[in-house]
């Protein structure tokens, strides 16, 4: 592999198992070709069996770790995961306003074993302060549900609904993902890109239970392919391939629900 010469940044929590996070940004930025830097929101004390634990870093902290990396690399895209509090989202914000980077947020609300992840007050502010930012938004059904207001949001009609009411609120594009629509024999995934109609992209449904990460692992790869250049369709297509092959070539590690394999079509 050729030396990165590209940069992506990750502002998200810390998995201490590996599988989601800052942790599985950067090793989807490395198996991209893209160099991985990271702005830590909270740190998590987390394995296959759930979080046990959080510590969260003063705000004043998150944006010393933003003014760091932003003053002193060439940042080509950027990603939010999971930003926890109304302060860690306003300081995130106020660092990328003046920014003209790709930027595409991972709503993160609720841990894949069921640990809350944001509080009730940073949901407005994660639509008033970074969703209106955002060149791509990435929610799954629940959290596309929670800031939309939609509820059920169980067929196309409404799934275009949720698009629209993205859009309203500042988003250029939306990928509502497919994972929790559990009814469907394929998984589908809509992107609503700006003026153009919303893609279906099917996917076949693998079998596995090891599927921590899944979000956190797809929006870094979306990055990863925006800080290389390509176009907004092309960067989801390509993440979403990116992303069934991960699915595919999953394993047991830890007691309880494993990681995606990050390392797909590498090794």
């Amino acid at each position: 592999m050729n030396r990165p010469l590209d940069c992506a940044l990750t502002i998200a929590g810390s998995d201490s198992g590996g599988g989601a996070g800052i942790q599985a940004d950067l090793k989807a930025f490395a198996v991209h070709g893209v160099y991985g830097l990271s702005v830590i929101t909270v740190l998590t004390a987390q394995n296959t069996l759930g979080v046990h634990g959080l510590s969260v870093p003063e705000p004043g902290f998150v944006a010393l770790q933003m003014e760091s990396v932003l003053d002193d690399f060439p940042v080509k895209a950027a990603k939010t995961g999971m930003l926890f509090s109304r302060e860690i989202i306003v300081e995130v914000a106020n660092s990328l306003r003046n920014r003209t980077i790709p930027l595409v947020v991972d709503p993160v609300c609720m841990s894949q074993t069921g640990h809350k992840l944001l509080q009730d007050e940073a949901v407005n502010a994660l639509k008033k302060h970074i969703i209106p930012m955002s060149d791509l938004i990435t929610p799954n059904k629940p959290e596309a549900e929670l800031f939309t207001g939609i509820k059920n949001m169980n067929d196309p009609e409404k799934i275009l609904e949720g698009i629209r009411i993205f859009r309203e609120m500042g988003a250029k594009s939306v990928l509502i993902k497919g994972g929790h629509f559990k009814n469907q024999k394929e998984m589908i995934d809509w992107l609503g890109i700006y003026n153009t109609d919303p893609l279906p992209i099917q996917k076949s449904r693998i079998n596995t239970r090891n599927t921590h990460g899944t979000g956190c692992t797809l929006s870094a790869a979306i990055t990863a392919n925006l800080a290389k250049g390509m176009d907004m369709q092309r960067a989801v297509l390509k993440a979403r391939n990116y992303l069934q092959q991960a699915l595919q070539t999953t394993f047991d590690l830890g007691r309880g629900d494993g990681p995606v394999n990050h390392l797909a079509g590498l090794v």
